[in-house]
């Protein structure tokens, strides 16, 4: 993948019960707003869940990251579609260590334009 300073690159993924179920059994994150629908039949996707879509960008440029920082904006539910758009900051050969450097931003939204996370990576090109 060929990246520059200022590209945006985006995913975009609608988050279903099955996902939710799989996240549980992996994370043991049973909170029980993530295993008892609302009352629309909803679960609440895992903050952490959600944040796989800058980590699966950050994974499809073979970031291996050295930091991470989400800030959850609001609750993400099943059926919701978001969109994560990741910017890159900085991007920098370094001689002296044989490797490109990375930092990005991002922010991602739901299908109503909502702000439901936002952040930032930032590590090595491997």
């Amino acid at each position: 993948m060929s990246l520059k300073i200022g590209d945006i690159i985006t995913f975009e993924r609608t988050f279903t019960v099955r996902d939710v179920e799989l996240f549980t059994e992996v994370s043991c994150d049973e909170g029980v707003h993530h295993i008892t629908p609302d009352e629309q039949g909803r679960l609440v996707i895992q903050g952490l869940l959600t944040a796989t879509l800058p980590t699966k960008i950050g994974g499809d440029a073979n970031v291996l990251a050295s930091t991470m920082y989400f800030e959850f904006l609001r609750p993400v539910f099943t059926g919701d579609t978001i969109k994560c758009e990741v910017k890159i900051e900085e991007y920098e050969w370094q001689e002296n260590k044989s490797r490109t450097s990375i930092s990005t931003s991002f922010l991602c939204k739901n299908q109503d334009e909502k702000e439901v996370l936002k952040g930032s990576f930032s590590g090595v090109i491997l």
